[in-house]
Parts: C-alpha cells; structure tokens; sequence
C-alpha cells in the first residue's frame, strides 16, 4: 500500500487494537489466474517475540482456501473514512478522503481438530458474551458435522502496512475547523474520524 511518510503508522501497540477493533477484513489471494477475495471475522492473537498470528475459517464450498498454498496473502482492514471538504480550509484547495487503513500480510496455514474447536469456541464466546449461547453447550454431533463444512486457518503476519490520514499536513485552524465540521456532520464515520483526529493531534503536539 503507498503509504507517504507522514501518514504512515509505527505504532505497533495501537495497530494492534486497530486490528482487534476492525476484525472484518477483506482476504486476499491469487488463484494462479486472478485475485480473488472473502470478507470474514477473524481473531488477533500476540505471541511472543512480538510474533502476531491471525486466526479466521471460512466456508470449504467457498474455493479461495485451496489456493493459499506458500503464497504470501494480504488482510485489509478498514476503520473509518470519510470526505473532507476543500470549503473547510482558509485557503484554496482540492477535496480529499481521510482514514485509517491497515494492510496486513502473511501466509496461510490451516487450522484443523482441536485448534479448529478452540477458535470456532473463542468466536462465538466473543460474540455471545452476556448470553447464555455456548459452542461447548451444542450437540456434541451436530457441532463436528458443521466443522466439517469450515476451512480453518492461521495466517502467520510478515508484514504490516498501516495509513492513517488524518490532516496532519494542516495548520492548526484548518485542522480544528475539519475536526469541526465533521463534528457538526454527525454520521459514524465522520465522528470516528474527527475523534481520531483529535488523538492524533494531541500524541504528536
């Protein structure tokens, strides 16, 4: 991902909790004659040796997993994103985009048995926090016949990419004034980015 300097991320700490707090990201391969892609929930999981693995399974009827083989593949991640307006500067510019955006690679291994289970069990516990839904509470049966039908993997990260553009080439008015009216627009997006903004700012101040 072109990434200029100024809007890329190091951070590895809060990269991380970006990856945890967008765990829908788009997998990415190559079948050996184009680029195809799933969108699915995944897992971060921190080892040691700042090691970082990320757990996912998908569909066996979907057939991207018969790809994967040594390839190395690519997550996307996306956290929010919205328009700025050139009307929000004290002087004459053009529109542009701001995000957050991590593109993370790595190599496919599957994940099978009780591996499988565990992280199939962490999902739905994850998910299903404050209710009484538990893996562990199914059909025993009935549990192993759908884990027949899933392709589990761990992908092993090599690489991370991480963009957040977030107006840091503004002056400080033009910066409070995006943060404003992003603000004053009020969707989710352009609140999380406005609020992002505001963080930024202050860790670089």
């Amino acid at each position: 991902m072109y990434i200029p300097k100024l809007y890329r991320e190091e951070d590895r700490e809060k990269i991380i909790e970006f990856l945890k707090l967008n765990n829908f990201p788009a997998l990415v391969s190559r079948d050996g004659e184009k680029l195809i892609a799933t969108h699915l929930t995944v897992e971060i999981i921190e080892g040691e040796e700042g090691a970082l693995t990320i757990l996912g399974h998908m569909s066996r009827a979907n057939p991207q997993w018969k790809s994967f083989g040594e390839q190395e593949v690519l997550l996307i991640f996306q956290g929010a994103h919205t328009y700025i307006s050139p009307r929000w500067y004290n002087h004459v510019n053009v529109p542009t985009w701001n995000y957050t955006m991590v593109h993370v690679y790595g190599r496919v291994r599957a994940v099978e048995g009780e591996e499988l289970h565990s992280l199939l069990s962490q999902l739905v516990g994850r998910h299903e926090a404050g209710t009484s839904y538990r893996l562990e509470d199914l059909p025993e049966e009935f549990v192993q016949k759908e884990m027949k039908g899933v392709f589990g993997f761990a992908l092993d990260v090599t690489r991370i990419d991480a963009g957040y553009k977030l107006s840091q080439n503004r002056d400080d008015e033009d910066h409070e004034n995006i943060v404003h009216k992003l603000e004053q627009r009020g969707d989710e997006n352009s609140l999380k980015v406005a609020e992002e903004m505001r963080a930024n700012r202050r860790r670089l101040s």
